[in-house]
């Protein structure tokens, strides 16, 4: 009887099914109320009692294995089926590979750091999320100033002292705070100001803002920087004029204007016909930033300068609304794919 059943599990485990008819045949063979394994059990009263046991659990495992078997074997068909009937005609095109490509901000961003590691400069970044200390005090910002008001930055409602920075002029105090001098290092990143969005203004964007402190660092070394960078970034031809300024940590302060690239100091739209276009603005450390930073401002004197990445790009590329670059537009930024 035993032997049986083996030959049954044999032939079972053999079975093969490509087709519904093949399935079907499976069926009657092992499942169905004429098939094998019911055959077997019409035997079970010639068992000798003492092997009845073993013998209806060995038929009892054969006709569960049987049905697992016919019900993977249905499911495999079914998919194999309809797989067949829905596969692709390999005769349509196929789809285009597209490279993605560089936003512009990146683009600029990375071109203005190549051209001052050039020069020395090292990379420096720091937390968009800062404290009063780093993104006021230390930057000699009076307690009475408008930056530090609700209407211009934007400050965190769970944490008083807590902010979002509006320069990265944070990350020179925190590199002056945990080093000592010299130090040459650009710090670019995202900072915040609570503004209107608009063509010209967003309430985030990006600068690159640069430190020098060393001893006997004076203006001029700021001049041959700022013009280094122009030359490079916007043509040999570039000529720089620095404009009397205020800004609380550097003093003296100037703002930064470079001639129109465009029109060559003709007079067009990107320069409001004035031959000229702002960048930037720059000047000597103060003193007192100096001091809030723990360095002896009569042994150090250095330089700093900050410019806004959107501004750059959007006078090297001619682009008039900053907004483009947040949109996500991909007919805007797959212009710039291989520049």
């Amino acid at each position: 009887m035993f032997d049986q059943v083996k030959k049954v599990q044999k032939e079972l485990d053999k079975a093969i099914v490509t087709t519904t008819t093949e399935l079907e045949t499976f069926r009657i063979k092992f499942i169905s109320k004429k098939s094998l394994i019911t055959g077997l059990f019409k035997l079970f009263k010639t068992v000798p009692s003492d092997q009845k046991k073993a013998f209806g659990e060995a038929l009892n495992e054969l006709k569960k294995e049987a049905n697992r078997k016919f019900q993977f074997l249905a499911a495999h068909l079914e998919a194999s089926t309809a797989f067949s009937s829905e596969s692709p005609d390999v005769l349509l095109p196929s789809i285009p590979f597209q490279i993605g490509g560089l936003h512009p901000i990146n683009i600029v961003k990375n071109r203005m750091i190549e051209i001052f590691e050039r020069q020395g400069f090292n990379v420096s970044e720091g937390p968009e999320m800062e404290d009063d200390w780093h993104n006021f005090t230390a930057l000699n910002f009076p307690e009475n100033h408008p930056a530090r008001e609700m209407q211009d930055t934007y400050f965190l409602e769970k944490y008083p002292d807590k902010l979002l920075r509006t320069h990265t002029s944070t990350v020179q105090i925190r590199l002056m705070e945990h080093g000592k001098p010299p130090f040459r290092s650009i710090m670019p990143g995202r900072v915040y100001r609570n503004e209107a969005i608009s063509a010209r203004a967003h309430c985030f964007f990006h600068q690159v803002e640069g430190l020098y402190i060393d001893r006997n660092v004076g203006f001029k070394d700021l001049k041959n920087s700022i013009y280094h960078f122009s030359r490079e970034f916007f043509g040999k031809e570039t000529e720089i004029r620095f404009r009397p300024s205020y800004f609380p940590f550097t003093e003296p302060s100037a703002e930064v204007d470079i001639s129109c690239f465009i029109c060559k100091k003709k007079g067009c739209k990107i320069c409001k016909n004035s031959g000229w276009v702002e960048i930037g603005g720059s000047g000597m450390v103060d003193p007192n930033v100096l001091k809030n930073c723990g360095i002896d401002s009569k042994e150090f004197s250095g330089f700093a300068f900050g410019m806004g990445i959107e501004r750059i790009a959007m006078l090297k590329y001619e682009i008039d609304d900053i907004r483009l670059f947040s949109e996500n537009d991909v007919r805007f930024l797959r212009q710039f794919n291989g520049l």
